[in-house]
């Protein structure tokens, strides 16, 4: 689906991203860990053309993106559910999905209908500016706002951020639940538990590179990996 190669991000003089190579496969979910300000949310704006990469290549469905401004990277595939959420305050939730939204021919899109179905919370906010919504359905909004593109791959950055438990287990919910259409994903998250609970594979970064990767059950027995670079012991509830 996607392959990061050798990838070097700077953000004026600051050297971010010092060779960075990872993958995603079809239908897959990825997890992308580490502490903050490791380079996580840099990798994820250099992919979608944000903070484009100085030196290296980004291979997405046989197609080097890398220097593609960010417009076209939409379109071509890939839909963001960025930190922050970044919804239009003064649009409603329809507007906000009606004005992402793109079909591309496909048999069984994401449109309305069907986003409603998975966020009934939505449909009942649906004439509701984005400002007027609680934090969870923002997020919400986020992430249905991303699939009205129907991408072909979401990156999902700290989508747990701020939000209360029973509302970080509703958004992971959704995850799963497009895990299990086959909907590839790769996840910037915070929170380990969840993360290791939808990931089929995970990458560990550390000072802007890439330390570690291994299957969800090899890192969570690992526990001097997660203690080094996490932070995530025995103890810690999330382990």
């Amino acid at each position: 689906m996607i392959q990061l190669q050798d990838i070097h991000t700077w953000y004026g003089d600051s050297y971010i991203l010092q060779g960075v190579s990872l993958e995603v496969k079809d239908a897959s979910v990825v997890a992308l860990l580490g502490r903050n300000g490791m380079g996580k949310t840099t990798t994820i704006r250099s992919i979608m053309g944000l903070t484009p990469p100085r030196k290296g290549a980004i291979i997405f469905n046989g197609q080097n993106i890398e220097g593609l401004p960010p417009h076209k990277i939409a379109r071509l595939g890939i839909g963001l559910v960025p930190q922050g959420r970044m919804i239009f305050p003064s649009l409603s939730v329809t507007e906000n999905l009606t004005m992402a939204a793109r079909t591309d021919g496909r048999d069984d899109p994401w449109d309305l209908d069907r986003v409603f179905t998975v966020f009934p919370k939505l449909k009942e906010r649906s004439k509701n500016k984005g400002n007027l919504l609680s934090g969870g359905e923002q997020q919400m909004l986020t992430i249905a706002r991303a699939l009205m593109t129907n991408p072909d791959l979401i990156l999902f950055d700290e989508p747990s951020e701020g939000l209360a438990p029973v509302v970080v287990d509703e958004v992971f919910r959704v995850i799963e639940r497009l895990k299990e259409a086959g909907q590839s994903i790769l996840l910037v998250e915070q929170d380990f538990g969840m993360a290791m609970s939808v990931a089929d594979y995970a990458y560990i970064m550390s000072k802007g590179s890439v330390v570690y990767e291994s299957t969800p059950d090899q890192l969570i027995d690992n526990e001097s990996v997660k203690s080094t670079y996490l932070g995530v012991g025995d103890s810690d509830p999330q382990s």
